[in-house]
């Protein structure tokens, strides 16, 4: 697949080509271009990134993989409501991401936009709870698309955010148009885009993003197509292998 020899280790280019067989196609083809186009690059930067991220911001969380249980991120603070408008009371988040969340609303804030939080960390508990409630109200199927279950949603990170209205009437507000701008610049990415269900399991969520680190979010839109999945699934694949 590529001409490595001058670039990286044996190992590692069979881990990268590897992990790009692991995509689904079309996207394969179309991530695969755009490594090759400039692979030097690429092989610098995944190595800046796995040496510069904390392992638990890029854990693949999706429906085909989950976290036990029992996990519960072990330092998890309260959302400051002197730094960031709550949309509801004793809202919590892991350390760092809550510090990004804030640097990434103040700089918002200097351009006159208001990014409110709706939701945060949830534990397994509160995610079997409320998707048992979405499976009364609409069925199972259903509920799948727009919920995950308990176990599956990455809220359990500590590292997601649900902002606003939650709705997709948010991507048209100021706060929605400027964080599709802006929030890869502070590590923050957009975890289920329009028109990608079939890829991420889920219907289109404007409003959920998850901290995943500047330099990850800036890895996943100059090779990953900007998309999330994909690029999770790349890491995932390629530390495994």
């Amino acid at each position: 697949m590529f001409c490595t020899a001058m670039i990286a280790p044996t190992d590692t280019a069979t881990k990268i080509e590897l992990s790009i067989k692991a995509l689904p196609e079309p996207y394969r083809g179309q991530v695969l271009v755009s490594i090759q186009k400039q692979y030097t690059d690429f092989y610098r930067d995944l190595t800046v990134v796995l040496e510069n991220t904390e392992p638990e911001l890029l854990v693949l969380v999706d429906k085909a993989h989950a976290l036990p249980e029992n996990y519960i991120p072990n330092d998890l603070v309260l959302l400051d409501s002197a730094q960031v408008v709550l949309n509801k009371k004793d809202m919590q988040a892991r350390r760092i991401a809550a510090q990004a969340l804030y640097t990434m609303v103040h700089a918002a804030q200097a351009q006159g936009i208001t990014i409110s939080v709706s939701s945060a960390y949830r534990s397994y508990a509160y995610q079997e709870s409320l998707f048992s409630m979405y499976v009364k109200e609409m069925g199972e199927e259903a509920a799948s698309r727009v919920s995950a279950k308990p176990g599956h949603s990455q809220h359990q990170l500590g590292t997601a955010f649900d902002f606003g209205s939650v709705t997709n009437e948010f991507a048209k507000t100021r706060a929605g148009k400027w964080l599709t701008q802006n929030a890869r610049n502070y590590g923050f990415s957009l975890s289920y885009p329009e028109g990608l269900e079939e890829l991420t399991g889920y219907s289109w969520e404007s409003w959920h993003y998850r901290f995943i680190g500047v330099k990850a979010a800036l890895f996943e839109q100059k090779y990953f197509l900007g998309i999330q999945q994909l690029m999770l699934l790349f890491l995932h694949t390629y530390l495994k292998a």
